[in-house]
């Protein structure tokens, strides 16, 4: 029965290229992952966001490997094992087999699991239209960040594959608070990280504000300074940070996740596209005010 749903996924994305059907059938065993972990209740505790969160509930057109959570309040004694646990569970009635491993540490403010499986072409027969070895692993790690900054906004969407599914994510203003605190304070270029920059101003998104402040006084630079998040403290910022970015590197780093009707969009960023994006967010921004989630 798998083999049938599964074939039948696959040729609904339509994959062009041996990386395209790779990620495809890694997207569809996040999509079991995140129908078992609704069922196991985890986003009564824990809410889903991050790049893998937009692709599947909110339809950016960008891949994702990882799937990232962060706990609705501060929660040290949340553990992975039991969601963990009920993840195999669920898979191996369906007719994939994931191996666990938790490496969670006591003293880490991020808990870490990764769920690997070689179901495909081993145990699920599937027919592929490019060429794959059959050994071939996928692997998904997941991220629970236990002591999340306060401001987040929530709410709840739905998957409807494998079965439908509740699933908790923050809001998109939430996100791109979030979003932006990676923009600003990661050490390394990240080119999905401005592709959903784009994504986010595209879609007339207004940063949670509030929660960037909280994020900042965290972790990265400005932590422990209880920075003032203004609309013009943050597109100051934003604005420095994008012409120091290697835009190459940045378009290097994403093309793998996309499609490749994108790739030609992809090949025109740089400093002005960005710099033109930010202008745009910027009218808004002080059109309207900084957002501030309502309590």
């Amino acid at each position: 029965m798998i083999n049938k749903v599964l074939q039948n996924r696959l040729k609904d994305y339509s994959p062009a290229n041996a990386l395209e059907q790779e990620n495809v059938l890694q997207e569809l065993m996040q999509h079991y992952v995140l129908a078992s972990l609704s069922r196991a209740r985890l986003f009564s505790r824990a809410v889903f966001h991050g790049g893998t969160c937009l692709r599947i509930l909110y339809g950016t057109n960008r891949f994702s490997r990882d799937l990232d959570f962060v706990t609705r309040e501060p929660d040290p004694a949340f553990t992975l094992r039991p969601y963990l646990a009920k993840v195999q569970e669920d898979c191996a009635a369906a007719g994939i087999r994931f191996e666990c491993q938790d490496r969670a540490a006591i003293e880490k403010t991020v808990r870490k699991a990764f769920l690997k499986t070689d179901s495909i072409g081993q145990i699920v027969d599937i027919e592929l239209p490019y060429a794959r070895n059959a050994s071939r692993t996928i692997r998904i790690k997941l991220e629970v960040d236990i002591n999340p900054p306060a401001g987040a906004t929530f709410e709840t969407r739905f998957i409807t594959f494998p079965v439908t599914a509740a699933i908790t994510s923050m809001t998109l203003e939430s996100g791109f608070g979030s979003k932006s605190h990676a923009l600003l304070c990661r050490e390394y270029t990240k080119g999905r990280d401005w592709y959903d920059f784009l994504w986010y101003a595209s879609r007339n998104v207004l940063p949670n504000l509030e929660l960037l402040a909280n994020a900042l006084d965290q972790q990265g630079p400005w932590a422990g300074t209880r920075p003032e998040v203004s609309v013009d403290w943050y597109l100051a910022r934003m604005e420095k940070r994008i012409g120091e970015i290697d835009w190459k590197a940045a378009r290097e780093d994403v093309a793998r996740f996309i499609m490749s009707v994108e790739q030609e969009g992809i090949a025109l960023w740089s400093r002005e596209l960005f710099f033109q994006t930010l202008e745009r967010l910027a009218k808004r921004l002080r059109g309207t005010g900084a957002h501030r989630p309502e309590n």
